[in-house]
Order: C-alpha cells, then sequence, then structure tokens
C-alpha cells in the first residue's frame, strides 16, 4: 500500500493521458478533482490487487460523456462525491474499495475523487489498461462481469439505477441518460469481490500511468527526446512524425468523433497519415493502409515536449509523434478483439499487433 498525495498524482495523470489513447477525457480536469479532495480529506491509499480479501466488495467509478463537451463543461466533484453513497443507498451493500474502470484520461484518477470523502482505498488496477468509448468494453465483461447495478448522476440532481440484462444494454441506457443530461455524469458501476477482481482486472495500471508519467518528465528534465522515452519503457512503435493538416470533429450520440490528417516530416515526408476517433484513437493509416487499430493504443504526442494531445484538442498545426503502444494481453485474445477490435468500429479489416506490423 502506498498513499498517494498531490504530488504523486501529477505524474500519474500525465501517464494516464497516453494511456487514455487519445480519449478518456481530460486528465488535467480529473486532477483538479482529485487533487480537492485531497487537500480537503488527506492522501488515498492505493493497494495492490494482493493485498484485497477475497470477500471484498468492489466497484469501478468513472465519468461518462463526450471529451470534447468536458472541456467546455467541467465536471463538478460534487457528483464523484456521493455517487459510492447512492450505490450503497440502491442496494444496501457496502463497498470496501474503488477502482478506475479505465487507466486511460479523466477517469484515472477520478475515482481519488470519490475515494477520499468515503474513507475508502483505491485499486491499483482498472477494466482496459487504457481507455474506451462504450461501457461493457472492459475485461470483466470478457469473463461474464456484470455492468450493473449501477448508478449515474447528473449535475441537475438526477440519479439513474439501473438494472440490465447485458452490458450492451447497460450502455445504451447510461448513453441515453448522459445524452439527455448533456453528455456529463458520474457512474459507479461493474460491483465485484475481490476474487472477481484478482482474475478480471488489468493489474497495476495506474502504476504503469505513474511510470509514464514520469519517463515524460524525467526525459524534459534531461533535455533528452521524451517521445523515445515512453517507447523504450512500453515497447511501443513510432508510427509517424508530422504536421496536422485538418481535423474533422463533432460532438455526436454522447461522442467525440472525428479524423484528424497529417502530413510527413522527416523520415516520413511526402508521407500522408490519418488518425480517426471516436473518444479514442481507434485506427490509424499511413499513406491509406492500417497500421494500428483498437485493441492496441493510439496516442499522438507533441514532437518536442512529449505532451499527450488528447482527440478533443489535437488541431491544424500541431507537430505531433503518434506512437503505438501494445494492449493489455486480455484485449489480444479472440474474445477480446471481438469486443474492442476494429471490426467492432466498423473498420474493414482484421486485427494485427501494432509491432508486427511495424516489423
Amino acid at each position: 500500500m502506498k498513499l498517494i498525495d498531490e504530488q504523486a498524482l501529477l505524474d500519474m495523470t500525465l501517464g494516464s493521458t497516453i494511456l487514455g489513447s487519445g480519449g478518456g477525457g481530460d486528465p488535467h480536469v480529473g486532477m483538479l478533482l482529485a487533487r480537492d479532495a485531497i487537500r480537503k480529506h488527506g492522501p488515498v491509499p492505493l493497494v495492490d490487487l494482493e493485498e484485497v480479501p477475497d470477500d471484498a466488495n468492489i466497484v469501478f467509478i468513472a465519468g461518462i460523456g463526450a471529451p470534447g463537451v468536458l472541456i467546455e463543461k467541467l465536471p463538478r466533484a460534487a457528483e464523484y462525491e456521493r455517487v459510492l453513497q447512492e450505490l450503497e443507498r440502491f442496494t444496501g451493500q457496502r463497498y470496501d474499495y474503488v477502482c478506475p474502470a479505465e487507466a486511460g484520461g479523466l477517469n484515472a484518477v477520478t475515482p481519488f475523487a470519490c475515494a477520499a470523502p468515503s474513507g475508502v482505498p483505491v485499486i491499483d488496477a482498472d477494466g482496459m489498461g487504457r481507455a474506451f468509448p462504450k461501457l461493457e468494453m472492459v475485461t470483466p465483461t470478457l469473463y461474464g462481469g456484470k455492468a450493473t447495478p449501477f448508478v449515474m448522476l447528473d449535475e441537475h440532481g438526477n440519479t439513474m439505477f439501473a438494472e440490465t440484462a447485458t452490458n450492451a444494454w447497460a450502455e445504451d441506457y447510461a448513453r441515453a441518460g448522459v445524452l439527455a443530461s448533456g453528455a456529463n455524469a458520474a457512474m459507479a458501476l461493474y460491483p465485484m469481490t475481490g476474487a472477481e477482481a484478482k482474475q478480471r482486472l488489468v493489474r497495476g495500471a495506474l502504476t504503469t500511468a505513474s511510470d509514464i508519467g514520469r519517463a515524460i518528465r524525467e526525459a524534459r528534465e534531461q533535455h533528452v527526446n521524451p517521445v523515445q522515452a515512453v517507447l523504450d519503457q512500453q515497447d511501443g512503435v513510432l508510427l509517424f512524425t508530422g504536421k496536422v493538416q485538418s481535423v474533422q470533429r463533432q460532438n455526436k450520440d454522447g461522442w467525440t468523433i472525428g479524423e484528424a490528417t497529417m502530413v510527413g516530416l522527416d523520415a516520413f515526408e511526402g508521407q500522408e497519415f490519418v488518425m480517426y476517433f471516436q473518444n479514442e484513437n481507434l485506427a490509424a493509416t499511413r499513406n491509406g493502409e492500417f497500421v494500428a487499430t483498437t485493441p492496441d493504443l493510439i496516442m499522438a504526442m507533441e514532437l518536442d515536449s512529449g505532451e499527450p494531445i488528447p482527440s478533443e484538442v489535437i488541431r491544424y498545426g500541431y507537430r505531433v509523434a503518434v506512437i503505438g503502444l501494445p494492449a493489455d494481453a486480455h484485449w489480444r485474445t479472440p474474445a477480446g478483439v471481438e469486443i474492442s477490435g476494429p471490426r467492432r468500429f466498423g473498420y474493414d479489416t482484421d486485427f494485427r499487433a501494432v509491432e508486427e506490423i511495424a516489423g
């Protein structure tokens, strides 16, 4: 067990932007919520899964909505302070630990905004090892885990409690609800035991985020290439370096959807690269050929500073390096690819590991 204080949040937040693969919401916003909660209530324990009793009760804490909306309408702490208690009120069940549904983006750190006032630890794990745009796309789904009962709170004082037949239905009801409320809400979902969590979750996901953030920070301090530091640490692949030529983006049906087109620089001079996103970056082509797809991670970083650039922020003129990182092993199984692979999002290609495509 270790304590997460304000300083520890900074590396975790920076690294979670990479794991967000372009989505998950602005981690800086989540960091502000978590930092405020820690200032009020003190540092939050972060525990390894092996420290969690098998009969403990655990639940994911997450925000839901469109990242493009969150930069204009910031989430409030009030919903994260109440969301666990509301689930306990509906279910009559006490929860001993909270855990991020995704270690990428805003949702990596918002559980701390819930844990601090609730007096419970956060588990060093998540249900993705990255971020995905739909709530059924978590590793518990691969093992029969259920998204419900869940509770969703919005800024208007509305509370939705649901029990659904499938996790896909849970996504449909939650998406309809968050769309009605303005594409921004807090959720507690996927109740599970400690034994189930040990089988189903991506272990050490928040430590991975902190490691990536520290690699970027230290590279900057040492005046070496932060993009290369991340590639070396995470066994990643450089997919492209270039300048953003155009961005098409819209907030539609509760998601931020679009594509960014780039022209090559340096070794990629004369080439074209397109990155497609639905909240998260889901596929990328170079000169018309797929070079990376979900479930592997695709992330644009500012060429000089290594600052990660989310899909709702990328714009004309950015000079970027686009990297590909291997997805967690859960997602590279046939069942994982069926749930989260490129064909699930309508791309006419099979999944191939990013390192294999790169040769």
